[in-house]
């Protein structure tokens, strides 16, 4: 179970920008306890630390904060401005930086901002890591960086890698819609797909540091779809503001969510033997769908808690190659340590290619289950075990859909929200089930209108 934490959520840190956390102080408070951290587990002064941001306008500002913190701390960090969440995770690899900082709240909006970290090996820390780094945060802040950030390509190396799997002018004759959320793949992705010889149709490409994630990306895929179906595109490809998740478009204009890209990828490394350890890795978010395409084709499905790293830390212990979130995060850790969503997308093209379909057909290797979920914005996260009438709602639901269904129930790890989850056998039993929990939720909770 996730450790207890004041400041960390599923995601790293994460406010309004200006609030009681993040903030300038707050931030150098963090970068010193991270560097604190990181000469606490054997680094050593003056290591490397690589950071980077996505495009808010709030961005620089934290950046120079928690440099200074690293600074004081007795580390020595460096900025590849601008870039996706997994640019910063891959230099981090790469290079044997003690550490890496990114300057995102992910798809939330400009007026928000977060931070979150990783280790050396690129990956996201652990709960018990994160838990440390809060007891090591000093009581007051200092100075932030002054003068310039000593600087690290990060975007170079990130998008030459990605160009590695398909290959020079792959993409020829291909015309692909590109939302980039007004983020930070806004240059990358494009780059890339340019550089393989597609042809691309913009979305979301022109950043001023307020619009990230404003009606585009893929919390908001209408614009893609329109595009792809008007201009007659293979596919869309949608990114969110650290460009580490990807949603796609198929050729009629019709989304798809990261369930459905998992079983691509999966089902096509399974036919050509290449899914490590016949195991896919999802969340307790994932339909029950998955299982049972997985299944039919000779693979396994294990589950974790709602979070990438979760995911990535069961791939780690059991060997595992892809796995990922029903929101769009993708790991392939045969090429990435972290979600990727420029290459989640250049691996579903790489299926495409392979078997000669199109994504309208890749996309019904996955039946889903009949699904409704339901976000209630609340004014206090009560425990659901202290509450009153939710759990024996909670607990008469799952014993009439039995094996035939199920139920989750969490609250958001990044915002004020109590999530809902119902699947059934039909559209009329998974609306009543909900009806039942959303009322109950309502009987206990302070829900906003």
């Amino acid at each position: 179970m996730p450790s207890a934490r004041r400041y960390f959520g599923t995601d790293g840190v994460r406010g309004e920008y200006g609030g009681a956390v993040m903030n300038e102080d707050f931030a150098w408070r963090l970068g010193a306890a991270a560097g604190r951290f990181v000469l606490e587990n054997g680094g050593t002064p003056g290591a490397m630390v690589l950071l980077g941001r996505d495009t808010r306008g709030s961005g620089a500002s934290l950046e120079r904060a928690v440099a200074g913190g690293l600074k004081s701390a007795g580390l020595s960090p460096q900025t590849g401005g601008i870039v996706p969440t997994p640019a910063v995770s891959l230099g981090v690899r790469e290079a044997g930086a003690a550490l890496g900082v990114v300057i995102t709240a992910s798809h939330n909006p400009a007026s928000d901002n977060g931070i979150k970290f990783f280790g050396p090996r690129g990956t996201k820390l652990s709960d018990g890591q994160e838990a440390r780094i809060e007891e090591l945060l000093p009581a007051a802040a200092g100075e932030p960086w002054s003068g310039p950030l000593a600087t690290s390509d990060l975007a170079k190396p990130y998008m030459e890698s990605a160009q590695r799997l398909l290959g020079p002018g792959a993409l020829g004759g291909w015309k692909i819609v590109l939302d980039t959320a007004h983020g930070a793949g806004a240059e990358t992705s494009r780059g890339v797909l340019a550089g393989l010889g597609a042809e691309l149709v913009l979305i979301g490409n022109q950043p001023d540091g307020q619009n990230i994630n404003d009606g585009v990306g893929s919390q908001h895929s209408e614009a893609l779809c329109e595009a792809v179906a008007a201009t007659g595109a293979r596919l869309g490809i949608a990114h969110d503001g650290d460009a580490d998740r990807c949603v796609l478009c198929d050729e009629t204009g019709a989304p798809l969510d990261g369930d459905e890209i998992l079983v691509i990828l999966a089902l096509d490394a399974l036919a050509r033997g290449r899914l490590g350890g016949n195991e896919l890795v999802v969340t307790v978010q994932s339909n029950l769908g998955v299982d049972a395409a997985v299944r039919a084709a000779g693979g396994r499905v294990v589950r974790t808690s709602v979070g990438d790293r979760y995911v990535t830390e069961r791939m780690q212990a059991d060997g595992a190659t892809l796995g990922g979130e029903s929101s769009g995060h993708v790991v392939c850790a045969d090429v990435a340590p972290t979600g990727d969503g420029l290459v989640a997308a250049l691996k579903v093209i790489e299926a495409m290619r392979t078997s000669g379909k199109r994504l309208s057909e890749l996309r019904q290797g996955l039946k889903k289950f009949p699904q409704l979920s339901l976000a209630l914005k609340v004014r206090e996260k009560r425990p659901l075990e202290t509450l009153a009438t939710l759990p024996v709602a909670i607990r008469a639901v799952e014993s009439e859909l039995g094996d035939r269904g199920r139920v989750l129930v969490r609250y958001s790890g990044t915002e004020p929200v109590l999530r809902l989850l119902v699947e059934g056998e039909s559209d009329a039993i998974v609306s009543t089930m909900m009806g039942r929990l959303s009322m109950a939720a309502r009987n206990d909770l302070n829900v906003f209108p």
